[in-house]
């Protein structure tokens, strides 16, 4: 892990050492804006680009594991560079200007030829007032902060810690609605097809049109949060202060969940990272064919001059099972509740961003949990482009996936430095 550790001092002493007169060339662009192509009186097209390169480093992973009924089981342990994913937007209005449009194409290069590893989608909104923007398509359901819309603005370059990645659902077709209760009140409101769409086809879904999925959140201090974004890039000069509380619930079935290696996959898992529909796990002849997934999470977080600290606190609930010999199951739900905690201290304004954060399970077949260091590095004082370097711990992770820089069964120390770009 040598490299790795030159890895991450190379952001700190680069950004002790950035010129003064760097700040000549440093752009005032807003990091995610992208520029705009047309302009008109029936409507405006805007292009922004978001992507990243990885460097990833898993060799002191232990090359098994042992799940919690006894089997072992092979870590596939990675030691490369990808240019890990490519997302193309185009965006505006169309006739009204308050008829908005999405559309994007986007690439996940470590799935190569799995579902989903290239998506085009999008979605339409209409805003009537501030209080109601009602929009159509595929959407993130808000089941968790991470999925309020505030990405790439987490303290990792794309990917949760592992607490946060087990318990949320993620993202699908569906409707949705959300604004403003009051100055400093917001909300959410979603009904999609499942838990997670990408990677699933039509004739896979269920019938029944039921992954309902809310956010309510309150910023009493200054009455925003930076867009909902981790960390105080934005340097707040007085105590801003955030409190959320989401809640999903889907019916969901085998057939209709992604596999487990696709892209921004969501799998209802156990905590020693099975998945529940896996034929015969919890007894010989025994299948989950369909279950209810139910999920209440609730986060505080506060922000001042470059300091933050968030919390999120979840709790999973699973029943109403149906399947084969399912009169055999020893038990009638299967309840995890889990947290995570994040910290981050720009020691240097726009430039230099430092953190610490963990999360940890508490599940019915084992315990498991992630502590991570990381440093981000802002060249040209923008948030439009980082260099972002982390070391995370793993105690034996449930999650996991190609396009993640851990693996399921993860159990030690792995290193990931990534290059973004977001436009």
């Amino acid at each position: 892990m040598r490299t790795a550790r030159v890895s991450l001092l190379l952001p700190l002493l680069l950004a002790v050492a950035l010129p003064a007169g760097a700040a000549e060339n440093i752009s005032t662009h807003k990091a995610g804006s992208g520029f705009k192509l047309y302009d008109g009186e029936s409507g405006a097209v805007n292009f922004r680009v978001y992507g990243y390169a990885r460097y990833l480093n898993q060799k002191a992973l232990d090359g098994t594991y042992t799940d919690s009924f006894g089997d072992e089981k092979p870590v596939d342990i990675r030691h490369d560079i990808q240019f890990s994913k490519i997302t193309l937007y185009w965006y505006g209005w169309l006739i009204n200007k308050d008829f908005r449009y999405l559309t994007y194409v986007w690439s996940a290069n470590t799935s190569q030829g799995l579902g989903a590893q290239v998506v085009v989608a999008g979605n339409f909104g209409y805003r009537f007032s501030e209080h109601l923007t009602l929009s159509a398509g595929i959407g993130a359901l808000p089941g968790v902060r991470s999925t309020e819309g505030n990405f790439p603005y987490w303290l990792g370059t794309d990917n949760r810690l592992i607490a946060d990645e087990y318990f949320r659902p993620s993202y699908t077709s569906g409707i949705w609605a959300r604004g403003d209760v009051t100055d400093r009140l917001q909300y959410i409101l979603m009904l999609g097809n499942n838990l997670s769409q990408l990677g699933v086809d039509a004739a896979q879904l269920d019938n029944k049109l039921d992954a309902w999925s809310g956010a309510l959140y309150w910023m009493p201090g200054t009455g925003e949060y930076g867009g909902g974004s981790f960390g105080d890039y934005e340097d707040h000069q007085e105590i801003a202060t955030r409190f959320g509380a989401h809640f999903t619930y889907s019916t969901e079935d085998r057939q209709s969940q992604p596999g487990t290696e696709a892209p921004e996959n969501s799998q209802i898992r156990i905590s020693d990272g099975n998945v529940i529909f896996t034929p015969g796990l919890f007894g010989a002849g025994v299948s989950i064919i369909d279950a209810t997934y139910h999920m209440l999470s609730l986060d505080a977080g506060v922000k001042y001059q470059g300091f933050s600290l968030d919390g999120e606190f979840y709790y999973r609930w699973v029943n109403d099972f149906n399947g084969t010999n399912i009169d055999q199951l020893s038990f009638d739900d299967l309840s995890d509740t889990g947290f995570q905690i994040q910290a981050s201290k720009m020691v240097k304004p726009q430039v230099l961003q430092l953190y610490l954060s963990g999360s940890k399970i508490f599940g019915e077949y084992g315990d498991p949990s992630d502590v991570r260091l990381g440093a981000n590095w802002f060249p040209w004082q923008n948030r439009s482009i980082r260099w972002g370097n982390e070391f995370i711990y793993l105690d034996q992770s449930p999650v996991g996936a190609l396009s993640l820089p851990y693996v399921v069964g993860g159990d030690g120390l792995l290193f990931n430095s990534n290059l973004e770009v977001n436009f």
